[in-house]
């Protein structure tokens, strides 16, 4: 038996259907009882409460307790990047679930992916900031430039908080539909988090879509042209 990283155990894992749609549930970023996970897998609590205990055991999954109430979320944000980058890889290879009704374009467009815009908007904002000089890349890595700096002065956003968690400030994540990386980090997420708070955008209830509102749209291509 060679030593190392137990990547056999981590695809059993990930590639069991039902524990598969119960990570997929939780890449809205927001945490779920075993009752709703058990719904989204469309399999029993019984069962759920094994698989949950699998993945919380692999420290795959992080348990909040509330009172009576115990509710599931992702471990971080590796494991949100490596479920997005597994999507990617099945979308490009042909490996995809066929899915039908409306939510699907939109899905496309904008959606959440465990804490940051993802989709065509994400793709697009994070070439525009490329483009503008807010951000650079070399070797696969994306730093914050003085000028990006001052954009996000400009947007409002807290510099400092960006670089006091222990999360890179910018981190490429492959999409799975647009196959081409956008933007993640915490800075990713504090973006995302301005749409809300500023009222560009909304999540749509029970969902992973993110929705634009005309004018949100209008100041967000103002803000990230190509």
């Amino acid at each position: 038996m060679k030593n190392g990283p137990n990547i056999a155990l981590l695809g059993s894992l990930i590639g069991d259907p039902a524990r598969t749609n119960i990570l997929l549930a939780l890449m809205s970023g927001k945490a779920l009882t075993a009752s709703e996970l058990a719904l989204e897998a469309g399999i029993t609590p019984q069962t759920a409460s094994t698989h949950l205990a699998k993945l919380l055991d692999a420290k795959l999954l992080r348990l909040h307790k509330q009172g009576r109430h115990r509710y599931f979320a992702l471990a971080d944000d590796d494991v949100g990047h490596l479920l997005e980058t597994m999507m990617g890889l099945a979308a490009k290879l042909g490996h995809s679930r066929t899915r039908t009704g409306p939510k699907d374009p939109a899905m496309r467009k904008a959606r959440v992916c465990y804490n940051h815009l993802a989709g065509e908007y994400g793709v697009h904002m994070l070439n525009s900031m490329l483009a503008q000089g807010y951000l650079s890349a070399a070797a696969e890595q994306i730093e914050l430039t003085a000028a990006g700096e001052n954009f996000l002065q400009r947007l409002g956003l807290d510099i400092k908080a960006l670089s006091r968690k222990r999360r890179p400030v910018c981190k490429p994540c492959l999409d799975w539909s647009a196959r081409r990386p956008h933007l993640a980090g915490t800075l990713g997420t504090a973006l995302l988090n301005h749409f809300y708070e500023s009222k560009w955008a909304h999540r749509q209830e029970g969902t992973r879509v993110v929705d634009f509102s005309p004018v949100g749209e209008k100041l967000f291509f103002s803000a990230f042209p190509l």
